[in-house]
């Protein structure tokens, strides 16, 4: 994070980690799929124990209709790339910010290194962090955040432009990791994860 970012409740930030040494995160859709899970469950103040539900024979989108208790933070927009993840957050608690990313980032870390066996540290350090103090800045990140997977098709898309639009849209709405398609209007469980209320409403669905 960077060291001088101090969380204050109702204030915006984009919060952001990759991989250690730029390490790929997210091997299988199962593994982004788990995170998008934390992503909703580690926003309570209740200990998160996955493998109890899951013991219980539970699915995964099963733990989307859990009920939680008292929320942490809302989350604006989030985009899950292979080697690193962006979250539009605002904390709701003091504290709440750290707590929840803690939570997240070790749950997700504890998964990983037992599904790959492996050890130590996935992230590169703490999670970094921005305030978003301006609106203009605030509606860019929105948009930076969730057209993040079209690197993926076009890789300098940020510096020279999008070349192929309907390529580009149709990526986009086939892409399941991000906010994107809760924003375009899409129905799917994975809305629940969202809690924008707070946020200002820049959207209007276009199908």
């Amino acid at each position: 994070m960077s060291r001088n970012v101090e969380f204050s409740v109702g204030e915006f930030y984009h919060v952001y980690n990759r991989g250690a040494d730029k390490r790929t995160i997210f091997n299988k859709a199962n593994d982004y799929y788990r995170f998008l899970i934390l992503l909703y469950l580690c926003n309570s103040d209740l200990k998160v124990d996955l493998g109890d539900y899951l013991r219980q024979g539970q699915t995964l989108s099963d733990l989307l209709d859990l009920e939680r208790n008292n929320t942490l933070v809302e989350i604006g927009a989030y985009c899950l790339m292979p080697d690193h993840f962006h979250i539009l957050i605002s904390e709701k608690s003091e504290g709440g910010i750290s707590l929840f990313m803690q939570k997240l980032t070790t749950a997700y870390t504890m998964y990983f290194n037992r599904k790959y066996k492996r050890n130590g540290a996935l992230f590169q350090g703490r999670f970094k962090g921005n305030h978003i103090e301006k609106d203009n800045y605030l509606k860019y990140l929105f948009a930076y955040i969730e057209l993040n997977p079209i690197k993926l098709i076009e890789k300098n898309w940020k510096e020279l432009g999008i070349k192929d639009l309907l390529k580009a849209k149709k990526f986009l709405l086939d892409y399941k990791f991000s906010s994107f398609l809760d924003h375009y209007g899409l129905s799917r469980k994975e809305k629940i994860i969202l809690d924008t209320k707070n946020f200002p409403q820049y959207f209007e669905t276009h199908r």
